[in-house]
């Protein structure tokens, strides 16, 4: 290695600009330096009795090789590093890139499944849209960002890891325009609509957003209320459900209502009455295909052996329902069974073949609705018959 010249703080923008090249240092800088040999010369500044400080920087004899480590001349006893300790494997990246932001980057990356960064600015970008309110809901309500971001993660858990829905024949609902998915209703609680919601959002090939046609109820309780409308559910009638058909929405409807959502437990899957037929001359006057939809799993999760008709006039509901675990373990008994779920969208039975005057046809309603139904509770019992276990 060629000899190096040590030079003090104080005389290195002099060495660069050229001038002062053989002049000595002054200063405190000329106390404790102690240069080199120059080509055969004595040795500069011998007389000096100081010990030598810690040089700031050592150089090449060539000026114009200057090292772009301010650290470089430092020895490593002195910046704390042994000789034995080589470079850690979370900065090893960082040694040959030159930053350690790039490895801490790196780590995050892995840890989150993703860049980081943008996923740290989307949700700081969420956040500030929400609190200066620079976000869109339609007439309805529906907030399509927060129910994308915030209230799908939040129902997702249930779907994916509790209730381990299975999803069939979700191709059946088309990619694009209107289609009414008509359902059965049970569990005692709505949960049903709520996993139906995730299933056609989650599994649909366009990614498909099912709006939801609801009680009066809902739209009563507070905060639930709110939640509704955010998550796209609108009131049950059929100047809704026609607007959101013809802006070709996929609409959900559940005729059976709180009939079949609290039908005593003897009675699980026997659908109860579909109610006049109004969601099909809503199908028919706007053309739109008609989805059989089958839900297995959801009758099991609050078997209900009682209903206390009293408590259900004092607070206002359609029934009250009495369980093994609920109001007896009080709010322990809301935790719904650990049922394992089968969700089947059905063939569509087209409406578009039809005049929009055959919507005031009695007969023809009355058929496709017993059509529709019948269809749903044979695909129940089929379900049923090839379900090995309430649980797995």
């Amino acid at each position: 290695m060629a000899d190096a010249k040590v030079i003090p703080f104080d005389e290195d923008s002099r060495t660069r600009r050229g001038g002062g090249a053989g002049r000595p240092p002054r200063g405190r800088a000329a106390a404790g330096v102690r240069k080199k040999q120059v080509a055969g010369g004595g040795d500069e500044g011998a007389g000096s009795a100081q010990q030598p400080q810690l040089p700031l920087a050592a150089v090449p004899d060539d000026p114009g090789a200057a090292s772009a480590d301010p650290a470089a001349g430092i020895p490593a006893q002195a910046r704390g590093v042994r000789p034995e300790d080589g470079p850690r494997p979370e900065t090893a990246e960082a040694a040959r890139s030159g930053s350690v932001g790039d490895a801490l980057g790196g780590i995050a990356d892995r840890m989150l499944g993703g860049p980081w960064e943008r996923k740290v600015a989307s949700g700081l970008s969420f956040l500030r849209r929400r609190v200066t309110g620079e976000y869109e809901v339609d007439e309805f309500g529906y907030d399509a960002e927060l129910t994308d971001q915030v209230l799908m993660s939040v129902l997702r858990p249930l779907f994916d890891g509790y209730f381990r829905v299975e999803v069939k024949g979700i191709e059946n609902i088309p990619a694009e325009g209107g289609a009414l998915v008509v359902s059965n209703h049970s569990g005692t609680l709505p949960l049903d609509g709520l996993m139906t919601q995730v299933a056609v959002h989650d599994h649909h090939p366009a990614g498909r957003h099912l709006r939801l046609l609801a009680a009066d109820l809902v739209f009563m309780v507070p905060l639930i209320n709110e939640l509704a409308r955010k998550l796209g559910h609108t009131l049950a009638c059929a100047e809704d459900a026609q607007s959101l058909l013809e802006r070709g929405e996929v609409v959900g409807v559940m005729p059976e209502g709180f009939k079949g959502l609290g039908k005593p437990f003897a009675d699980r899957y026997k659908l109860q009455r579909f109610g006049r037929g109004g969601f099909v001359a809503t199908a028919l006057k706007t053309g739109v295909p008609i989805i059989p939809c089958s839900v297995v799993g959801a009758e099991e999760i609050y078997p209900m052996v009682g209903n206390s008709r009293t408590m259900a006039r004092v607070l206002g509901f359609p029934y009250f329902p009495l369980t093994p675990t609920f109001p007896w373990l009080g709010p322990l008994g809301l935790v719904p069974l650990p049922t394992k779920w089968t969700i089947q969208f059905g063939t569509p039975i087209p409406t578009d073949g039809y005049p929009p005057e055959a919507a005031e046809d009695p007969m023809l309603v009355f058929n496709l609705t017993d059509q529709v139904r019948e269809t749903i509770q044979h695909t129940l019992y089929e379900l049923l018959v090839q379900r090995r276990s309430v649980f797995f």
